[in-house]
Formats: structure tokens, C-alpha cells, sequence
């Protein structure tokens, strides 16, 4: 295992993880009261049942199962091959766009480059049952984001995804993200393996699901997710009236970012989705360069979108003192919205510098 990981620290997170009862809500109120998971273990029953259930925390307090040692050592052997990599909330190679999201998870696995899942991109989703043109359009589009500079990311599904991923490799430096609905050491559908090595090679494959994860109908929501928590917006090209791709759409604008929707034949049920998304605000979509004026971005590679808020952790290090601060005072004195500001302060908590007061005020702990 490269040196880079703390053995420790990477089986307290997936203990944490594999705790019955500890879905991702769970797991961050339990990391906002106590610190890190090795912090969370070293409380006593009463502290922990202040925070979580008399069931939670005897299942916190128990050893580990055989099962979830078997799967801590499969993961620490799955660390040491290159270009694999697992960072959690407190990692500082956190993505922070996925900080603003109310569920961020709690580790990312992520076979491929670190530095693809911190520059400015683009989703592109549609219909698993793409016509050619639909595809051809995916190509095209996802080519001309990714020479813009952007990272083209999809969910490596059949259709519309692969086009988009595959658009994207073609593309000179052109960069590539697969949200993946399993666990990362699997290809689904299992067509896409050469597919998934190249994204690997030239951006990032990711997921939160543990390793050996199989496919399963309810993690694709999940990961549509992670796809527009990833993206400053997103993209549909062909989507059904109940298209899956129409709920990251919906994840989208609930999280701010933009939303494209290329229309289409009235006649055809692949269109229905996108015209939907059109009647209800998504911006009507012709080009690529559409898409780059919305964004107010150049045909040429731009800045990260995330440099305001990385600029700004210091600011919050240095308005945060001794005494409590609230998140109205920080957002007047710093600029940053509501959102932004969380963000930035639950990267601060997890890393022991700060601390949520009971009046919901922030304080310096150091």
C-alpha cells in the first residue's frame, strides 16, 4: 500500500460506513458532534447515544464483522495499485463542489487522475436506447465541451453516456468522468471495460459504493447525484418521459447549476423528456457554443469555478475566532452565499478547526 494512506484512518472510515444503521445522514451528524471516525469510536456508549439511536451506537461499539474486515483488507490491497485512491470529507483532495450538496459522500473511490475531479465540468445524460443521431449529437458536443477545456462527465451507461465519454477521449487533452452505480472494481454493463480503462487513463472513474458493489436499481439515483453535484450543468440530449436522466436534471437545479435540453421531433418519445425539462426552464439547446455562452466560458480552457471557495477558506480561518461567529456574519463578511459558506465551514469541522455551537454559532477550536 503506498504511504500515502493511513491503514488506521482508511479502516475507521469503512467500518464507520459499514456500521448497520449508518446511512450517509447518520454518518455526517456523527462526524460533526464527535470529529473523525476514529474519534467516534473512542466515545463511550452514553456520549454516542446523545447523537445516535441505543441500537447505532452498540453497533458502532462492536468489533468489526468478519465481513467488514474482509472488506477493509480488499480495499487497502485495491490502495496499493497505482492510480487508485480513496479520499473522504476531510480529505483537502475532496471535490468541494460536492461539499455544497446536502448528502455529500462520505468516501469516494476513484481509479484515475485526483486532478479531473477538481477542474470545471460538464455532465451529458440521455436515453440507454439512443438513435444515431442522438449519439452523433453526444459526440460531437461532448468533443467540443471537452477541447473548451471542460471534463465531459457521464454514467458510463449504454446510449447516450458511452457517446459522451467516448466524445470526450477524442478530444485533444480532452478529460472524462464515469459516475459509476457499482462498486469501482466493476464494469457495468461489462461491454464497457476497454471503455472504462481509457476514461481511467484519461480522466477518473468514481464511486461511492464499496468495492465488489453490484448494480442495483437503487444506486443509480444515488450516483446521478454525484454526476450533478460534479457539474456546473447538465446536459440532456434524448431522455423518455420517465427518463433516470431527467431526475440528475432535477438534482441539478436543486443544487443551482444549469440545465441544457437539446429538443427534438414531436413525434418521438425520446424527445419527450427534454421537452419536458424545456417547459419547465431548462435552456433550449442547439450547440455546444450554447452551452459555453450560458456558462460564460470561452472556447478555450478556463479557471476552476471552485477557485472562490478555496480562496475563501482562509478568509473564514481568519473571521472565525474565539468568540462565536454566525453563518449570517460569516456570509457579510466573506461575500460567499449560503451555500458556499457551509461548505467551507463543514470542511473546517471535520477538520477540527471549528466548531457548530448549540446556538448554531461557529467558534475557533485552536
Amino acid at each position: 500500500m503506498t504511504s500515502s494512506y493511513d491503514t488506521d484512518d482508511v479502516s475507521a472510515w469503512l467500518r464507520l460506513l459499514d456500521t448497520p444503521g449508518v446511512g450517509i445522514h447518520t454518518a455526517l451528524r456523527l462526524l460533526r458532534t464527535f470529529g473523525l471516525p476514529q474519534q467516534i469510536f473512542a466515545h463511550s456508549y452514553s456520549e454516542l447515544t446523545q447523537c445516535v439511536s441505543e441500537t447505532i451506537a452498540q453497533a458502532l461499539l462492536a468489533p468489526p464483522s468478519p465481513l467488514t474486515q474482509e472488506r477493509i483488507a480488499r480495499t487497502l490491497d485495491w490502495l496499493a495499485q497505482p492510480d487508485n485512491h480513496l479520499i473522504n470529507l476531510a480529505d483537502e483532495s475532496y471535490p468541494p463542489l460536492l461539499l455544497e450538496m446536502a448528502d455529500p459522500p462520505a468516501l469516494l473511490y476513484v481509479r484515475g487522475r485526483l486532478s479531473a475531479l477538481v477542474q470545471p465540468a460538464i455532465a451529458l445524460v440521455g436515453s440507454r436506447q439512443a438513435t444515431l443521431q442522438g449519439t452523433q449529437d453526444a459526440q460531437h458536443f461532448a468533443r467540443t465541451l471537452a477541447t473548451a477545456g471542460l471534463i465531459v462527465i457521464s454514467g458510463l451507461a449504454s446510449g447516450i453516456d458511452a457517446a459522451a465519454h467516448r466524445g470526450a477521449l477524442t478530444a485533444i487533452d480532452g478529460q472524462t468522468i464515469a459516475v459509476v452505480g457499482t462498486g469501482i472494481d466493476r464494469v457495468y454493463p461489462a461491454t464497457h471495460l476497454a471503455l472504462a480503462h481509457e476514461i481511467a487513463q484519461q480522466g477518473a472513474i468514481v464511486s461511492e459504493f464499496p468495492l465488489g458493489t453490484p448494480p442495483a436499481r437503487h444506486h443509480f439515483p444515488q450516483r446521478n447525484r454525484i454526476i450533478a453535484g460534479l457539474s456546473r450543468g447538465v446536459v440532456v440530449i434524448e431522455a423518455a418521459a420517465q427518463s433516470g436522466s431527467l431526475i440528475t436534471a432535477r438534482l441539478a437545479s436543486e443544487m443551482g447549476r444549469e440545465v441544457f435540453a437539446l429538443p427534438g421531433s414531436i413525434h418521438s418519445p425520446l424527445a419527450k423528456g427534454c421537452h419536458a425539462l424545456i417547459k419547465q426552464g431548462a435552456k433550449l439547446t442547439e450547440s455546444a457554443e450554447d452551452i459555453l455562452q450560458e456558462l460564460r466560458l470561452p472556447l478555450t480552457a478556463t479557471a476552476s469555478p471552485i477557485s472562490k471557495n478555496t480562496a475563501s477558506e482562509p478568509i473564514l480561518g481568519g473571521l472565525i475566532g474565539h468568540k462565536p461567529v454566525t453563518l449570517d456574519e460569516i456570509c457579510t463578511h466573506t461575500g460567499l452565499d449560503i451555500t458556499q459558506a457551509n461548505a467551507q465551514l463543514l470542511h473546517l469541522e471535520l477538520a477540527g478547526e471549528v466548531e457548530l455551537m448549540a446556538n448554531g454559532r461557529y467558534r475557533r477550536l485552536n
